[in-house]
């Protein structure tokens, strides 16, 4: 994927700094914090400050190209989206359908950050359908 290009499709201006953070974000297999990013930038000689980092992480998360992982600590992590992969919720009595992003990628780094397991499969949900209630049928089923 070519950094620059990338950039441009989504009406984002380019500059150095923008262009070695997202250099870092892609040449890592793991997430990174702001932190990490910022030290990077700075061994490739881009000497930007610290705020040039989370603008940018803001602007590239709000473009959908970068994800954010909380982990509840008030530290954030960053990595390049390969996907955007989805699943449906379906409420079990009218049938309601509502798409939602695959919530994985973050369970998956807050368990490896709590834990230090990893997932051997990453088709951890077979079917992308999840079953549930709608508000409207959880109100109706409370009368019940």
């Amino acid at each position: 994927m070519e950094i620059e290009s990338l950039l441009k499709e989504n009406h984002i201006k380019v500059t150095k700094g923008r262009l070695t953070i997202l250099h870092v974000l892609m040449l890592s297999d793991e997430p990174l914090s702001v932190e990490q990013i910022y030290k990077s930038c700075r061994e490739y000689e881009v000497f930007i400050d610290l705020s040039t980092v989370y603008r940018t992480l803001e602007l590239l998360e709000e473009k959908e190209i970068v994800d954010k992982f909380s982990f509840g600590d008030g530290k954030f992590t960053y990595k390049v989206k390969t996907s955007h992969h989805k699943h449906i919720i379906q409420c079990r009595v009218c049938h309601k359908e509502v798409e939602i992003d695959c919530p994985m990628k973050q369970l998956e780094e807050i368990i490896r950050n709590k834990t230090g397991f990893t997932f051997a499969d990453k088709d951890i949900f077979v079917n992308n359908t999840i079953e549930g209630l709608c508000s409207k049928c959880s109100k109706e089923e409370e009368k019940k």
